[in-house]
């Protein structure tokens, strides 16, 4: 009996950390049909995207596959989400690209050793942020810099792909030289390699409109790698993906200058950051569609596996893939054994069918990523945060000018940074109010309503932010500015507590003892309301005299409201309605924030 419950217990705790597994331990076999027609359609979408991916990173074509399977099968087993795929990214790719290539001066062995030990590092970073529950540290990327960051890579990325379907090489590094230079660059147009890339994006369009649920991309690939091959073009100039090793990959550990792992430890955090937004927006998205949640943790355990996955086969970072995840829920996927399968026939290509990828055009695939990549700009979105919030708007356009003019990786940063300034400021300087009462005797924010009356000689405060150590003296600021602003005399101040003491801080303690005797000297009363028991606690820790005559604590604004003697005198009088104990609906929203 014992040991029964034993083994249910571990599997409980097994379940917790392989939520996939959970999945297809309770599998039902009339899901496998549309889960297989699901994961043959994944496959075609991810093998020109992945071996185009792998051109992006300046790898050969077969990483893109080898960075593939395993992942797949790591996150069908660690992830919460029964949509998601996950894969080689057009963000991820182009953030290793900008921070590998200068490192690995030209050399493409220390180029791909560089490319493994970032993912790996990027996967250490996933596992730690999952471990100690920090997965809202990544959320400082808001929804604007990321709608900014994503716009401004895919543009960089697009811009970089004119080299390949022109059949010209880029020698400035930055997008804004680049464009500058293109006039010099056009006049360098491989007219046959242009008619390849034509052709390629002639059939993704013509199967778009004709057979919407084909994969558009593979068989635009297809026909451009038969046309390449029947006709010998890479003898003509085109250029081609070229030979590709068929088989496993045999494992190699990282064998260079150990400066250069240092170089890779920041951009390995701030990659780790932008892959797990970009999936967690993905994730969420279909779930909601699919009525299930998704643990942001368990999200985070799950990329950091699936990315040291692959970096052990020898591939490069890999992200959610929104395209392929939109696929799968298209074709009616219902688990995670959409990835295994799809993994499964990626590996037999790997094994027995690579020859026909040598031929495949540099070009095709560069109109390939321009397509992927398109799919990212969101010019609308950003002109509806102007009319919406135009604090967003100019966020997202900082961030997309700063990923445009001074690079990916220091856009990233940037963004990075915003993000944290930007939630600073929200709890550095809040917004605050002063409450009063209606007819009906429930305390509301005045301004609000004509029908909301301050109380005489009571002013009720509300802070909407922790007060903690960097926004204590703005909260005795704004009070006294307060204060001071009131047309009739203030005999007693009320400070809604629930809204503002989160948590012990002896600089905020020594601020309310500071104010408390500020206020005695005006003859003004100080109460503090809500959170009774850990003021208390919190003021006789800090030393903070709450005995009569000093600061008084009462349970909630009601009881303190109702307790004052210049209320019970307007109440007597008819100048002020009964309180009623009723929750304000400011205050849940106030308190729902914290």
């Amino acid at each position: 009996m014992l040991a029964t419950i034993a083994q249910s217990s571990l599997f409980i705790r097994l379940c917790d950390w392989l939520p996939g597994l959970s999945q297809l331990l309770h599998y039902q076999k009339e899901w496998f049909k549309d889960d297989l027609r699901a994961a043959l359609s994944v496959t075609a979408v991810a093998l020109p995207v992945a071996i185009a991916y792998a051109q992006l990173t300046g790898v050969s074509a077969v990483v893109g596959l080898y960075s593939c399977v395993l992942p797949m099968l790591v996150y069908a087993l660690f992830g919460s989400s029964r949509q998601l795929i996950v894969g080689p990214d057009a963000a991820t790719c182009a953030v290793l690209a900008a921070v590998v290539t200068p490192l690995a001066a030209g050399d493409p062995q220390r180029h791909w050793q560089l490319i493994m030990t970032m993912t790996f590092m990027t996967g250490l970073w996933c596992l730690l942020a999952s471990r100690f529950s920090i997965g809202v540290l990544a959320e400082f990327l808001s929804k604007p810099i990321l709608l900014g960051l994503l716009n401004g890579v895919a543009i960089t990325i697009i811009v970089g792909q004119f080299s390949k379907i022109l059949g010209f090489r880029y020698q400035e590094p930055y997008l804004l030289e680049r464009l500058l230079h293109t006039p010099q660059y056009l006049a360098q147009t491989h007219w046959l390699t242009l008619a390849i890339a034509i052709l390629t994006l002639m059939f993704f369009i013509l199967t778009k409109l004709m057979r919407p649920q084909w994969p558009a991309a593979m068989i635009a690939i297809t026909v451009a790698t038969y046309v390449s091959w029947a006709l010998d073009l890479g003898d003509d100039g085109v250029a081609v993906v070229g030979s590709v090793s068929s088989g496993l990959p045999e494992f190699q550990s990282p064998v260079f200058d150990l400066g250069l792992t240092r170089e890779l430890v920041m951009p390995a955090l701030n990659l780790a950051m932008v892959s797990f937004i970009s999936m967690m927006l993905t994730a969420r998205s279909f779930a909601a569609k699919n009525g299930y949640d998704i643990d942001a943790d368990a999200e985070f355990r799950a990329l950091g596996f699936a990315n040291i996955a692959a970096a052990a086969s020898q591939g490069f970072a890999v992200s959610g893939a929104d395209s392929r995840t939109a696929v799968n829920d298209a074709n009616g996927g219902k688990t995670q054994l959409v990835s295994v399968i799809s993994a499964l026939v990626i590996l037999l290509i790997i094994l027995f069918a690579t020859a026909p990828l040598a031929y495949i055009p540099a070009s095709a695939l560069g109109v390939v990523l321009v397509i992927a990549s398109a799919s990212l700009i969101d010019i609308k979105a950003l002109w509806r945060l102007r009319k919406r919030d135009n604090g967003a708007f100019t966020l997202a356009l900082i961030t997309l000018f700063a990923v445009l003019f001074i690079g990916v990786i220091p856009g990233i940063t940037l963004a990075v940074l915003l993000g944290l300034f930007q939630f600073l400021k929200v709890v550095m300087r809040p917004d605050d109010q002063i409450l009063g009462i209606n007819q009906k005797g429930i305390l509301r924010s005045l301004g609000k309503s004509d029908k909301v009356k301050p109380i005489d000689g009571i002013l009720i405060y509300r802070f909407n932010s922790p007060l903690t150590y960097f926004n204590a003296v703005y909260f005795k600021r704004r009070l006294l500015s307060a204060i001071a602003t009131q047309t009739m005399p203030v005999e007693t101040v009320i400070v809604d507590a629930v809204s503002c003491f989160s948590h012990f801080d002896l600089n905020v303690m020594a601020m309310i003892d500071e104010l408390h005797k500020l206020l005695k000297k005006k003859n003004i009363t100080l109460i503090l309301a809500g959170r009774k028991r850990e003021l208390i606690a919190w003021c006789e820790a800090a030393g903070v005299d709450i005995s009569d005559g000093d600061i008084v604590i009462r349970p909630d604004l009601t009881m303190a409201v109702r307790m004052l003697p210049n209320y019970k005198v307007a109440l007597s009088q008819g100048l002020a309605p009964q309180v009623r104990k009723q929750e304000d609906p400011d205050e849940v929203l106030a308190h729902s924030l914290l």
